[in-house]
């Protein structure tokens, strides 16, 4: 394990003014994307869709440090033969993989789940080494349930250990073949709980994952924290202010994440394109933390351009400005100069 290389890697995901783009759904999630424009899920519109993404110049050499990629892509090429890795690089950009295998649920832990892909993963890493990924993505889903489900109040410690743990156990066999490991410790946004809930878990589980990443021998200089942010369930009916929610997610970053860490990169979790660029501004505007704070985002940088796109030839000009739009608004953000007027008169 070279860590100073690992630091470079890590370094160049978190460049200033850029971030990385969530290109690894798998089948079954870009079918139901696919679902929303009426547009059949096939090899080939899964390349047409994922090369025009890769092909916008702009945003790409401006504002996307890295792309997480599925295996098929990975693998796969564009309609003129070029391998759609390379026109991530090309455009200066880091292939990078997603490694995990899904969750199951976990023995004995009503409610919840465990992520699983770590047999056979050494074996695996080396192949992706050699195809040209130098980062990899493996996410581990916490649930907080119901609040008034006093029986089966999840996430457990037992739950949250185990969840940590592998990924601790996946970040370390990453470093060990030269790829530089994003650990998702996701606290899903999706229930009922209030932010001071949602608070409580993420410090939780953060700390928990810390401790695992020191026993299984990981060097923090070579990672990158791929975390929620601070924010109440979509159910719930108090919703916080967008300050409220930078504040939280500094202060819980602040009391778990050593100031090795290279970067944060922040999964948007299903909140609304500009609502997710907002917060992400706001923590950059506020400041005063040792670590570069960005986004790794899905469905926030891609469901505008998907609309636009709409799995139509004729639309490919419109859904790269709508691409184009989008990354350069989180560019912005990732710097803490983003504005909703500016948002809005780009758009």
């Amino acid at each position: 394990m070279d860590i100073a290389a690992l630091n470079d890697i890590a370094l160049r995901m978190v460049t200033p003014g850029k971030g990385l783009l969530a290109a690894d759904e798998s089948f079954g999630t870009i079918g139901k994307r696919f679902d929303s424009i009426n547009t059949e899920n096939t090899e080939d519109n899964r390349r047409d869709w994922r090369e025009m993404l890769f092909r916008t110049t702009r945003a790409m050499e401006d504002h996307v440090s890295g792309v997480i990629l599925f295996d098929e892509t990975l693998r796969q090429n564009a309609k003129d033969g070029t391998p759609l890795r390379k026109l991530i690089e090309d455009a200066g950009a880091i292939p990078g993989i997603k490694v995990d295998q899904g969750i199951t649920p976990l023995a004995g832990r009503a409610g919840e789940n465990i992520t699983q892909g770590l047999d056979g993963l050494r074996e695996r890493l080396a192949e992706y080494y050699e195809l040209g990924a130098r980062f990899a993505k493996w996410r581990a889903v916490i649930e907080i349930s119901h609040p008034e489900q006093y029986v089966a109040r999840t996430p457990t410690i037992g739950g949250i250990k185990a969840n940590t743990h592998a990924l601790g156990r996946y970040a370390a066999l990453c470093q060990e073949a030269g790829i530089v490991p994003i650990v998702e410790p996701e606290v899903l946004m999706g229930g009922h709980h209030s932010i001071e809930r949602c608070h409580e878990v993420t410090e939780t589980t953060l700390n928990s994952l810390f401790t695992e990443l020191y026993e299984q021998g990981v060097k923090l200089e070579g990672i990158i924290l791929k975390p929620n942010m601070v924010v109440a369930g979509k159910k719930c009916f108090d919703q916080a202010s967008v300050t409220e929610v930078a504040e939280r997610t500094i202060k819980v970053l602040k009391d778990t994440v050593p100031a090795a860490v290279p970067g944060i990169a922040f999964l948007s979790g299903g909140q609304d394109n500009e609502i997710a660029t907002e917060h992400l501004d706001m923590m950059n505007k506020i400041g005063g933390f040792p670590w570069k704070l960005t986004y790794s985002y899905g469905r926030a940088l891609q469901q505008s351009t998907l609309f636009a796109w709409q799995g139509k030839a004729e639309n490919y000009d419109a859904a790269q400005a709508a691409f184009n739009h989008r990354a350069h608004m989180n560019g912005l953000a990732s710097l803490g100069q983003w504005s909703a007027s500016q948002d809005a008169k780009a758009a």
